[in-house]
């Protein structure tokens, strides 16, 4: 594939992206609300949003493994995109939480288009421009993230929640749609034999990297905590939605140029920033004494997502072999994701048990424990 045809698979992808997250965050904002005015408590909430990021880890992993031994991977993005509208059908018909669980679940399964979707776009991208083309990806999930807040906000009030949620599975139907007909994948000529990847014959940076990931994920809990406590720090219920907006649309605009700049100084550099970003709203949170900080709060949260969803990616992807990327990746997110789980849960059982503080002081020391570590990886190049 040449670059020419490789740039406009990048854009068709990032299109599908685009599409499929407006759908998803036309909810995602009122998540929280909707799931507690079903009258379950925090500790609820956090199970229910750990064990979506356990699913999307497994998910993940699954498809990894499987788009890397058949050497497909166009399926499991249009088929993620396709469980992602599906499950808002079924939120609109949920009226308990236990319904809820089984959807949510379904959603995240949804998220085994991320890595046969991110090994495509590695495969079609080299050392100068892969982490742009992860930022232009990341750049197009939250911009469809900012348009599908907007539709939100404007609506909810007078459609409902329900009504709400299914309207945002047509978005994800059109990037089914969008995929089948114009995706592309990369297409070898080489016959490979594949015998499946273990962790200990992987590059110790690699391993180690993943290590201190998997140890600063069992801190970085939901974001629904984060719009709870605006919540009860004085924010009107209308206005939450405009926080979750807030936080998207700086992850959106600074995205592309964190991918870009860690093409000129390194992954690891921007991973540092990203880090730092994270524990600087564990702090601000912790020391909130006005809303301007909480909403200053929510946009260093924005320039935290926008560094690492777009940097993590590149960098994982250049630790692993190539044959065996989509398997790295996928495993790589399996085990964050799996941290995310009791991550989101203990939040909940701090939150409820010591106070709302706890949780981001918990988070923070891992953060620290996880950037010292961050300073012994050494990137891989090519």
């Amino acid at each position: 594939m040449d670059q020419k045809e490789a740039k406009k698979t990048v854009r068709t992808y990032s299109w599908a992206s685009f599409l499929n997250d407006m759908g998803s965050d036309m909810i995602y904002p009122i998540w929280p609300l909707f799931v507690t005015s079903l009258g379950v408590n925090m500790s609820v909430l956090g199970l229910l949003d750990g064990l979506g990021d356990a699913v999307v880890s497994l998910s993940q992993a699954a498809s990894g493994y499987v788009s890397d031994r058949i050497r497909k991977r166009k399926v499991f993005v249009w088929l993620g995109y396709l469980f992602g509208g599906l499950s808002r059908l079924g939120y609109a018909l949920s009226t308990t939480w236990q319904h809820l669980a089984f959807f949510r679940m379904l959603d995240r399964a949804g998220k085994m288009r991320g890595a046969p979707r991110d090994a495509i776009i590695a495969d079609l991208s080299t050392s100068r421009n892969r982490g742009g083309n992860f930022g232009l990806l990341r750049m197009m999930d939250n911009m469809g993230a900012v348009c599908g807040i907007l539709i939100c906000i404007l609506l909810v009030e007078s459609l409902g929640y329900r009504n709400l949620f299914l309207i945002a599975a047509v978005p994800s139907f059109i990037s089914v749609a969008l995929i089948i007909s114009l995706g592309r994948e990369k297409r070898t000529s080489e016959t490979v034999v594949y015998k499946g990847v273990r962790l200990r014959n992987l590059d110790r940076n690699f391993r180690f990297f993943l290590f201190l990931s998997a140890l600063f994920a069992l801190g970085s809990f939901s974001y629904s905590f984060l719009l709870i406590y605006a919540k009860m720090f004085g924010f009107r219920t209308t206005f939450v939605p405009v926080l979750y907006l807030l936080f998207t649309a700086v992850a959106a605009a600074s995205s592309l140029p964190f991918g870009r700049l860690s093409d000129r100084i390194g992954r690891k550099a921007v991973m540092m920033i990203a880090f730092t970003l994270w524990g600087l709203v564990c702090l601000g949170f912790m020391f909130a004494k006005s809303h301007l900080v909480i909403i200053s709060n929510f946009v260093l949260y924005g320039l935290h997502r926008g560094a690492i969803d777009t940097v993590q990616r590149a960098f994982v992807s250049e630790l692993s072999p190539e044959p065996y990327r989509a398997s790295c990746l996928g495993g790589f997110q399996m085990v964050v994701g799996l941290c995310a789980l009791p991550a989101s849960v203990t939040a909940g059982v701090l939150w409820e048990n010591i106070g709302v503080s706890a949780p981001f002081y918990f988070s923070l020391a891992l953060t620290a424990a996880a950037t010292i570590m961050l300073a012994f990886v050494n990137r891989k190049s090519g």
